[in-house]
């Protein structure tokens, strides 16, 4: 069975067995593992896209085309896997010809990615002082999770947040989660939260899931976040700046064009984790950048495609397939 949130894969066990017992083997399965992502080990995806007697095959995003009325997260693929052969690694499965073009220009001046300042989901934590000063904390909070800022924390220790600061003397921090189906600010006591590297400095924010992972979608509105404002696990962000402007120049970025098709090599699901990220480059955000950050975010995208030599096919590919985001 494919994976899903609730249980874990076996086919790749399928998979090894099969290779055991015959040097030509043939296969049809979920196609998640190509991009490093779902629920096999991620060991086993890089022995997989570093074998260089296995072949992908043929490729179908949309898994119902293949096994109507299904939904593979990720889709399906046919791959063949020779013993005598030597196919050369699979390396970076993308399954389109014009974005293989594309990674094969934007990797080589790649010296660092955005995963490098990104902060996952999971970053912001609480402190012992919570526990201390709520004893009964724990009992709100799922089984070994006693640090973790939930997406449903909000609801789950409501008596530790404030929708107004209070003036009690005591210093606060405010964090950005959902509650009632919506995006809201809390107030929370600043020792009850663990130092994070970006708590101090401006950031941009964005859900840790979004849309299905079609390339080129749009993200759900990602937003500047201030000093003193951090993220419960319905979030992760980016970036730790001493100025707005740096943290606007980024939330131009991930919102061109050129970035989210460079996300979508890997995000083939609706989750984004930080290692999706790993191909999307990092740029210069301040005012020294080889990039105008003053322009649109449709001014922002073209230079971007003269950095780094994408026209012809690889843009029409890009123009075509990337929804605009404002």
């Amino acid at each position: 069975k494919g994976d899903s949130s609730s249980q874990k894969p076996i086919f790749n066990y399928f998979m090894d067995l099969s290779y055991g017992l015959a040097d030509k083997v043939v296969l049809i399965t979920p196609a998640k593992f190509l991009s490093n992502a779902g629920g096999t080990p991620k060991s086993w995806n890089e022995k997989m896209l570093h074998d260089p007697h296995l072949k992908v095959i043929y490729f179908e995003k949309k898994s119902a085309n293949i096994f109507p009325r299904t939904d593979i997260k990720g889709g399906v693929v046919v791959t063949l896997r020779d013993e005598t052969q030597n196919f050369g690694e699979i390396g970076v499965f993308t399954g389109y010809s014009e974005l293989d073009l594309i990674l094969k220009k934007v990797e080589p001046s790649t010296l660092q990615s955005l995963a490098e300042i990104a902060f996952s989901r999971t970053s912001y934590k609480f402190t012992d002082a919570l526990h201390e000063d709520y004893p009964d904390a724990i009992s709100h909070l799922s089984v070994g999770h006693r640090y973790d800022v939930s997406s449903n924390i909000f609801d789950s220790l409501p008596f530790v947040f404030f929708d107004k600061k209070p003036d009690d003397g005591n210093e606060y921090i405010q964090l950005i989660g959902r509650q009632n189906n919506r995006r809201c600010y809390k107030w929370i006591q600043r020792k009850y939260i663990q130092e994070h590297p970006n708590l101090d400095y401006y950031k941009v924010i964005l859900p840790k899931s979004n849309g299905s992972g079609a390339i080129g979608e749009v993200l759900s509105t990602p937003l500047v976040g201030t000093p003193l404002v951090g993220h419960t696990e319905t979030f992760m962000s980016f970036g730790a700046f001493n100025t707005d402007d740096e943290a606007e120049a980024l939330l131009k970025y991930i919102k061109t064009k050129f970035a989210r098709t460079m996300l979508g090599v890997l995000k083939v699901t609706q989750d984004n984790p930080v290692a999706t990220w790993k191909l999307v480059p990092l740029q210069d955000f301040t005012n020294q950048s080889d990039i105008d950050w003053s322009q649109s975010v449709d001014g922002v995208n073209k230079q971007l495609y003269k950095k780094y030599g994408i026209e012809g096919d690889e843009l029409d590919f890009i123009e075509s397939k990337v929804q605009e985001m404002d």
